[in-house]
């Protein structure tokens, strides 16, 4: 292998980490797989290139979401990005095949099908793992993006594929040509121009419509910084962490306030039964508390449990007692208040090794292999419940998105679509320390409120909690690893964006065009008339 292919592939790997969340060389982005498309172009043998591309895309996923391997079986993170990098060289190695068969301008137009498609694929599987979406590289400038509430993050992806594509085209075209400056400014700079400039005008152009001021929420989150290794899930202390988070919110709580938000898994860390909430002490305290504030809603997350009868249809997550009876643990959301009804959501889109056995259905074998990150290990339940938390009073509708799930555009717009008006985000964060994984995961929160143009209010246990506006813009951000209080409004917004109304239209249209690239290779193979001349590399 030639030494300038394999530090053209490092480079390429590092250019997209400086350009990721929350390194300060966004711009880098546009230009960080001009390496790769050289190496695509220059590179005949198939596996070299395939070393190549994955080496590229190691260094990228090692050097922005190595944190993930902060757990108690540190070699899980090592595989998450290999893995990882694996299935992102897939789209290159299509690529590189069409190459061979099409004209260059078409093989450009299949590497934007194939990568857009990949990141669909890689939002709906149970290997999901949509962290590194290109579209998420412009979550720190929430001002480029204001027209994702029409395309969601897929366009961003689109936008950074694009401008790699022409930027590599323009350098190309003066190197064969041997354009002077002069030349190269008066011919071909427009092309990376207009690509890169016209989104950023489009984006001052594209405004959310104004708040309703007569809508205005009074909502209280609480960062209670419990520590999730020593202190979280230690047997005996869920009554003290309820003290703490009781406490807590009575700083900031008063009459006027709706919402009391508290983080991830802040209730039953060793689970409990759901047909038994309202006689769990810590409801019955809550709701004694909540006395104080008559218009307050408290919503929590919460580990619970589900009992199944033997006429239930039995998922295959389900797990066996002692007397062959079947249950269900779940990652939860619980919105409580003064009368007996408790709403419950259960997570659906779960860790893939930390909270979900992929595909344990024809894996059961697998089912008691997640990792442990202490409470209830094991894969988690995806059994449906609640949609949205309801509050006729108020005319409130919230989705309680725990955690993994802000990283999910289309499952986050689905629910916008149903009528939820405001987004509340719990969290614990405190699993990853002091990386870059908390401070990611806060700023792709950002990207959520453009797409759905909702505000969020974000319940971190560790931090950063805060509270984010339709614009994106972050108030009231909590220092990681303190106990703190937000207090602010939000409002409640009824209009949906296009994004919301019609979907992922542009990862829709990529997909359709990737079928047809795929149903292209296989007549092709049988049909010599439909090959093009292999392009001269």
């Amino acid at each position: 292998m030639k030494k300038p292919y394999l530090l053209l592939s490092i480079l390429s790997g590092l250019l997209l980490w400086l350009a990721w969340p929350t390194m300060p060389l966004t711009p880098l982005i546009f230009i960080a797989l001009t390496p790769l498309l050289y190496i695509a172009e220059k590179v005949k043998h198939r596996w070299k290139y395939f070393g190549l591309v994955y080496l590229a895309f190691l260094v990228w996923n090692a050097a922005s979401t190595w944190w993930v391997g902060n757990t108690t079986l540190p070699a899980s993170g090592v595989f998450a990005n290999c893995f990882n990098a694996l299935l992102m060289s897939i789209p290159w190695l299509a690529y590189k095949n069409t190459r061979r068969k099409l004209s260059e301008p078409v093989a450009y137009f299949a590497l934007i099908v194939y990568w857009l498609t990949f990141e669909y694929i890689h939002q709906t599987w149970e290997f999901s793992w949509p962290w590194l979406i290109l579209g998420h590289a412009f979550a720190l400038h929430p001002g480029w993006i204001q027209w994702y509430e029409y395309t969601g993050t897929s366009g961003g992806t689109l936008w950074v594929l694009l401008a790699n594509i022409v930027i590599y085209q323009v350098w190309k075209k003066a190197r064969i040509h041997e354009l002077s400056w002069k030349e190269l400014l008066r011919g071909e700079l427009w092309k990376p121009l207009l690509v890169v400039l016209l989104p950023l005008i489009l984006a001052v152009v594209v405004k959310p419509l104004p708040d309703n001021p007569a809508r205005k929420t009074a909502v209280v989150v609480v960062q209670p910084n419990i520590d999730p290794y020593d202190e979280k899930f230690s047997s005996g202390s869920a009554m003290q962490q309820l003290e703490k988070l009781m406490r807590l919110t009575q700083q900031q709580a008063d009459t006027n306030t709706r919402y009391i938000i508290w983080p991830e898994t802040a209730l039953f860390p060793q689970g409990a039964w759901e047909n038994e909430l309202n006689y769990q002490p810590e409801i019955i305290a809550i709701r004694h508390m909540l006395h104080k504030y008559p218009k307050a809603k408290l919503i929590s997350g919460a580990a619970t449990l589900k009992h199944y009868s033997s006429s239930d249809e039995i998922p295959a997550t389900a797990r066996q007692m002692n007397d062959g009876s079947r249950w269900d643990a779940y990652n939860s959301a619980i919105q409580v208040d003064t009368t007996n009804s408790i709403q419950i959501y259960h997570k659906y889109e779960l860790v893939p090794g930390a909270e979900l056995v992929p595909y344990v259905q024809y894996l059961s074998f697998l089912q008691g292999v997640a990792l442990d990150f202490g409470g209830i290990s094991g894969s988690y339940g995806r059994q449906p419940g609640v949609n949205l938390f309801t509050n006729p009073a108020d005319s409130i509708n919230v989705f309680p998105v725990i955690c993994y799930e802000s990283v999910f555009s289309n499952y986050i717009a689905s629910h916008i679509k149903l009528g939820a008006n405001l987004l509340v985000i719990i969290t614990n964060d405190g699993w990853w320390g002091e990386t870059e994984g908390h401070r990611q995961h806060l700023q792709y929160a950002r990207i959520r409120a453009i797409e759905t143009r909702r505000w969020v209010a974000r319940c971190a246990n560790t931090g950063i909690s805060a509270i984010i506006d339709p614009e994106g813009n972050i108030y009231q951000p909590q220092p990681y690893w303190k106990e703190a209080v937000v207090k602010a409004t939000v409002t409640p917004r009824t209009d949906i964006t296009f994004y919301v109304k019609n979907g992922d239209l542009v990862s829709k249209g990529a997909l359709i065009f990737c079928i047809l690239f795929i149903i292209h290779a296989f007549i092709s193979r049988f049909i010599p008339g439909l090959k093009h001349a292999e392009i001269d590399q």
